[in-house]
């Protein structure tokens, strides 16, 4: 610990401090503390008299309590801190400072070479290094009741009090009783304490003293708390080296670290800066410079190390909680870093928001993977792709970070232009606010490219039917991930309505080229007037027709139960009355016919039978997947859960 020398080198300093402290105090100070004698005031008058008298008085009491606390002295004061010994006798000893200080004002412009001025300079150097002494026992035993954690939740204001005025306030007592704990009731004491030494060492000329013993003790404490949350410094070749559980883990990690730090470890720390420093901004700026600058620096350069780094498509979300976490906590570090000499630390944690730049890029990467696949082979029954599974968990989950992606992407030129599409493939969303609106049109510009890509796809197919199959069943998919996600609330109802529209349309064109051949075997109105050759016609010709397309569709796939039974339901009611009709209509005439089992194979109650094997495809169904399409599904492990 510093401690004020007895020198009579330092004795010259003292005085000159003392001096300046006295002539350059603001005309407020001099003006409360003491008022100079008039010109026209002789020194014998009784005014004159009796000024001299009172800070006669004031250096004899100031002597008594000051001689008591000498730190130099063989009693046992020496060894006990004052604040904690009588919290009324430190008050006593710091109004007697301030007594004394009054007298030194007033025995300065009567005469300067007085030994009673020498006395009262003896006596403040002696109650400055008391207060040095009590302001370093305070600060290192109240490390723990200092904790900037602890504190944070206070108000960083403080009433500026330019002398040793109000030093152990009564409210603040009160205010540290029953209503709080017993930890914030003793941190409350320690920081009025160390506010009203420091008021005094300030104000008697001893505030660098003062200030360089607070700058280290407080640095070590934060420096500290720094290291309990982990924070370390990292290297650009640290984080390229590691493997992706490192790099989550570092990640989530510092994410939860910055918020504590922020809010808990610099917000407490400004907080008690703030109090203890409260009668000089200056000192204030200075103290929390010094303390927080190196670490707040070295934390806030982390996400701009990764933001260097090469990422690929998966990491992404990752990318998103990094950035959510400095641009949710940036109006809390500008306020908390607003001093001008920590202009430094709100630069670069402002910095760290340039892996918006990075998220961007890998969002157009995203965007160039769906267009770039050209993968012409076939997914096995008209199932459902692989890149339509990949890319709408990409999507889907890129909505839960709507407020992200919206401060990343609302200054982006519209993606409508990235693309030559048609127009008519592309509606804007409607939303409320112009924020939602900007993800909502870039999250359904990605949902259109996807469904641009798959119509190219469902052209490989060679059999109409089985092509509108495939749309069906993907854009199906599409729309119930819309609809159970949160990206129902961003492409909004009207969206999920006019698709599952379009998705009832492919479906409605796959019946009707699957089954045309089928339901044209029959006749278009049931009468008996036919011939029995005629019938046998009908009958052979339904019969090859529904073998065919059972054979077909049995290997075809509908993953999704609810469609599955929806296009069974919707064959079933177009074909089974008008063939229960046919078939009860000519099956008297054809009594008696040779190979008649052969010939009315299918009864109207074997065709529900039969139709319930469709959809469920093969062992192999489903299971081609896109060469190209494997940087996408690779993803499903991935993604936020």
């Amino acid at each position: 610990m510093m401690m004020l020398s007895e020198t009579p080198k330092n004795n010259k300093l003292m005085t000159r401090r003392l001096m300046s402290s006295i002539f350059f105090s603001s005309s407020k100070t001099l003006s409360s503390s003491y008022s100079f004698p008039s010109s026209h005031t002789s020194p014998s008058t009784p005014r004159h008299k009796f000024s001299e008298t009172m800070m006669e008085e004031n250096i004899e009491n100031a002597e008594s309590i000051i001689s008591k606390w000498d730190p130099s002295s063989s009693s046992n004061t020496k060894a006990t801190s004052l604040f904690q010994h009588n919290r009324k006798e430190a008050k006593d000893f710091l109004m007697s400072v301030r007594g004394l200080r009054r007298a030194m004002h007033f025995l300065i412009s009567e005469n300067s070479m007085s030994e009673k001025l020498i006395l009262a300079q003896s006596l403040m150097q002696i109650a400055m290094k008391r207060l040095e002494k009590e302001f370093y026992q305070i600060l290192s035993e109240n490390r723990d009741h200092l904790d900037p954690e602890s504190l944070s939740g206070r108000s960083s204001s403080g009433s500026s009090n330019s002398d040793c005025q109000d030093e152990v306030q009564s409210d603040e007592l009160e205010m540290a009783g029953e209503a709080i704990t017993e930890v914030e009731r003793v941190s409350a004491l320690a920081m009025t304490d160390l506010k009203s030494i420091a008021d005094c060492m300030i104000s008697s000329g001893y505030g660098k003293e003062c200030v360089k013993m607070y700058k280290i003790i407080r640095k070590s404490i934060v420096d500290e708390g720094l290291y309990r949350l982990g924070i370390e410094k990292f290297r650009s070749s640290q984080i390229h080296k590691m493997n992706r559980e490192d790099f989550e883990h570092m990640i989530k990690k510092w994410i939860t670290a910055t918020r504590i730090a922020v809010r808990r470890l610099y917000s407490g720390e400004r907080v008690i800066c703030d109090h203890v420093f409260s009668a000089s901004e200056t000192i204030r700026e200075s103290c929390f410079s010094e303390i927080t600058k190196e670490g707040a620096t070295n934390l806030f350069r982390f996400p701009e190390l990764i933001a260097k780094t090469k990422h690929s498509l998966d990491k992404i979300f990752l990318l998103m909680d990094l950035y959510e976490a400095i641009f949710e906590l940036w109006p809390e570090i500008e306020l908390i870093f607003n001093f001008q000499s920590t202009s430094a630390i709100r630069l670069q944690a402002l910095s760290s928001l340039k892996l918006g730049d990075s998220i961007r890029t890998i969002l157009s990467e995203f965007e160039s993977t769906i267009q770039k696949d050209s993968s012409r082979t076939l997914v096995l029954g008209g199932g459902i792709h692989p890149l339509t599974q990949s890319a709408m968990s990409y999507i889907s989950s890129l909505a839960d970070y709507n407020t992200v992606l919206s401060s990343i992407i609302i200054n982006n030129p519209s993606p409508a232009t990235s693309l030559p599409l048609p127009e008519s493939y592309f509606e804007s969303p409607t939303a409320n606010d112009g924020t939602a609106a900007a993800v909502s049109v870039y999250l359904a510009w990605l949902t259109l490219v996807l469904l641009c890509k798959l119509d190219s796809k469902a052209e490989l197919y060679k059999d109409a039917s089985l092509s509108y199959l495939f749309l069906a069943n993907n854009l199906h998919f599409i729309v119930e991930t819309v609809r159970t996600t949160n990206l129902k609330h961003l492409l909004g109802n009207d969206w999920v309505l006019k698709h599952t529209k379009k998705a009832k349309q492919y479906a409605s064109s796959y019946e009707l080229m699957a089954w045309t051949k089928v339901f044209s075997s029959l006749p278009a109105q049931t009468s008996p007037a036919i011939t029995p050759e005629t019938a046998k016609e009908c009958f052979t010709r339904f019969n090859v027709a529904f073998e065919e397309a059972h054979r077909k569709q049995t290997s075809w796939v509908v993953q999704d139960g609810k469609l599955r039974d929806e296009l069974k339901v919707s064959i079933a009611k177009k074909l089974i009355p008008v063939y229960r009709e046919f078939y009860d209509t000519h099956l008297v005439m054809l009594t008696g016919e040779k190979n008649l089992e052969y010939l009315l194979r299918f009864s109207p109650d074997d065709l529900g039978n039969y139709l319930s094997d469709l959809f469920h495809g093969t062992s192999t169904s489903g299971s081609s997947t896109s060469t190209s399409s494997s940087s996408l599904l690779q993803l499903g492990g991935c993604l936020p859960r």
